[in-house]
């Protein structure tokens, strides 16, 4: 099984899908990692210096590109769902999991915002992204796991294991 994990920023997309990968011994690729690769630069000065779009064009090129083997999590960028080829591949090829974190919690994870590189949020504000992106999220989605402040990673983590009906490695749990 493959497993893309899509939510905002501050989502916990990088940080479960690291977790979840060494559990099940599945290979884990970050999409924003290989976007900094890619381009070479960070992302928030992706867009500084070319635009929201530079970033979204990387993304789908990186995300298009990827030759996809069974037993992976993938973890992408919060802008991910703007490029609608990139979602349809990733649709086509994997189970979608949203980690759903209300607003509060996504706020006060985020400390490093302007320097993060985050699609539209100098026109929009970080309010209005998260309530146009939620409902986006949501369309892409096979599963939703609503995250709440007290869960940590094990426990999204076991969630997502058991909406998906994946087996854990058996050397995890020794």
């Amino acid at each position: 099984m493959i497993i893309t994990l899509i939510g905002m920023p501050g989502a916990g997309k990088s940080s479960v899908g690291k977790a979840l990968a060494r559990h099940l011994d599945y290979c884990f690729i970050d999409t924003d990692t290989l976007i900094r690769e890619h381009s070479g630069k960070a992302l928030q000065k992706l867009i500084d210096e070319k635009g929201d779009f530079a970033l979204i064009e990387v993304e789908e090129e990186c995300i298009l590109s990827l030759e996809l083997q069974d037993n992976c999590i993938i973890s992408t960028g919060g802008s991910v769902i703007y490029s609608e080829k990139a979602m349809y591949f990733l649709q086509g090829r994997s189970c979608i999991i949203f980690l759903d974190v209300p607003f509060g919690i996504i706020k006060n994870r985020l400390s490093n915002i302007d320097t993060r590189g985050v699609v539209g949020l100098k026109s929009k504000g970080l309010y209005q992204l998260y309530k146009e992106r939620s409902r986006i999220y949501a369309d892409f989605a096979d599963i939703r796991i609503r995250v709440k402040g007290k869960n940590k990673i094990r426990d999204v983590m076991e969630k997502i294991v058991a909406r998906t009906s994946v087996e854990p490695c058996m050397s995890d749990d020794i």
